[in-house]
């Protein structure tokens, strides 16, 4: 055994441990363990209390597999044509989407003096919800077969694919490349969204097939395997991994997603509450407080603006009042995306990562917590429409 596997397992063991406590407290005090889950990584990682050396390469491999395989349950809730026909109708919300959250990054940048490029950095990074923290906190808050989740889904996937078009171009001006080395690029994404969409539309039923939905060992391996290639060959693409996943997900049908569901459902829970901690491993806690003030404000400007969007969305899907707060509430939190723009343009500004860090942290502490308000009493008499007046009550008379 190689020197340092004793220590990774101590590592590891005693952090897994740690956060059954955590969640057993949450669950206990009515929170969500999303943010107890954040403050341990920010406890453990670069910069905190006790800093886990050993495992942290173990456990960055691990929240990446939390992503994947949180997009991929929530596509397996989902056929094909539910897909295509909840992205046509969701493509308005996704304009707006666009324009309400993406534009005040962008000004943010702008009134701070740093440059054209940050701009569109920040843009991204108050664009784009966390696919991964939202799959956790409606699954946590049993509102995964709810009316409104097709439509917080189909948002979430057409920023996803919008992500295939904006990495390429974000990386172009970083490097100062060209227009035809950006266009490629950009070409490039586009193909593999594409082909990956029609294979996932056209020939789902073909790869349910191929599954044996009554072995869950053979059925475990493959929706695993095939959900792990397609993110990495996205990825490899600069494409999305969670679009792949979700895909994945979205083609298995039948017998097949049902079963795989549920043999996925112990992993996914695993590595999810992985990827909640590498996120909080990954921030040094003493770059938060300079930042924290502007985080703060821009984090309350961008969760109105998507809380305007889900409600939007919704209404227009036909959904009620209650399921068009829980819409806009759930569409809150930023993450992984928000982090990778974040990285990918720290050297533009010194302080750009480290505000985008400070914001994602404030958007996924607070969003779990306000996503719970429309299951409230006293919410839900807030936002009753009121009655209408009695027919020839109190009205004027001929």
């Amino acid at each position: 055994m190689h020197e340092h596997i004793p220590l990774l397992l101590i590592e590891v063991g005693a952090l897994l441990f740690g956060l059954g406590i955590l969640g057993r407290l949450a669950r206990r005090v009515g929170i969500s363990p999303i943010t107890l889950y954040l403050l341990a990584g920010l406890a453990f990682g670069k910069g905190g209390l006790l800093p886990l050396d050993a495992s942290e390469k173990f456990i960055e491999v691990g929240a990446e597999m939390g992503v994947i395989l949180l997009l991929v349950m929530l596509g397996l809730e989902y056929s094909a044509d539910e897909l295509v026909g909840n992205l046509r109708r969701a493509l308005p919300a996704g304009i707006l989407d666009a324009l309400l959250n993406a534009v005040p990054g962008a000004l943010f940048a702008l009134l701070l003096g740093w440059g054209p490029v940050a701009m569109v950095a920040l843009a991204g990074v108050t664009w784009v919800s966390s696919s991964g923290v939202i799959a956790k906190m409606l699954g946590d808050l049993n509102r995964v077969g709810n009316r409104e989740t097709p439509v917080i889904l189909s948002i979430l996937v057409i920023e996803d694919l919008a992500m295939a078009f904006y990495l390429p171009l974000l990386s172009a001006l970083l490097l100062g490349a060209g227009v035809v080395a950006g266009a490629v690029s950009l070409g490039v994404a586009v193909a593999t969204v594409v082909v990956v969409l029609v294979v996932a539309v056209r020939y789902g039923n073909a790869i349910s097939r191929m599954m044996n939905p009554d072995d869950p060992e053979v059925l475990l391996l493959g929706v695993l395997g095939l959900s792990l290639l397609v993110a990495g060959a996205a990825a490899k693409l600069h494409v999305s991994a969670a679009v792949g996943a979700f895909l994945v997900g979205i083609a298995l049908s039948g017998k097949v997603a049902h079963s795989a569901t549920e043999i996925l459902a112990p992993l996914r829970d695993l590595f999810a509450v992985v990827f909640f901690v590498f996120f909080g491993l990954s921030t040094n806690p003493d770059d938060i407080p300079p930042v924290l003030l502007p985080a703060i404000g821009l984090a309350v400007v961008t969760m109105a603006t998507k809380v305007v969007t889900g409600i939007r969305a919704a209404r227009r899907a036909g959904i009620g009042r209650p399921g068009q707060w829980r819409t806009g509430l759930a569409l809150m939190p930023r993450g992984e995306f928000s982090i990778v723009i974040a990285g990918l343009a720290a050297g533009v500004h010194p302080q750009l990562a480290p505000l985008a860090t400070a914001y994602v942290l404030v958007t996924v502490v607070t969003a779990p917590l306000l996503a719970r308000l429309p299951d409230a009493r006293w919410f839900r008499r807030l936002i009753a429409p009121a009655p209408a007046p009695a027919v020839g009550a109190g009205g004027p008379t001929g």
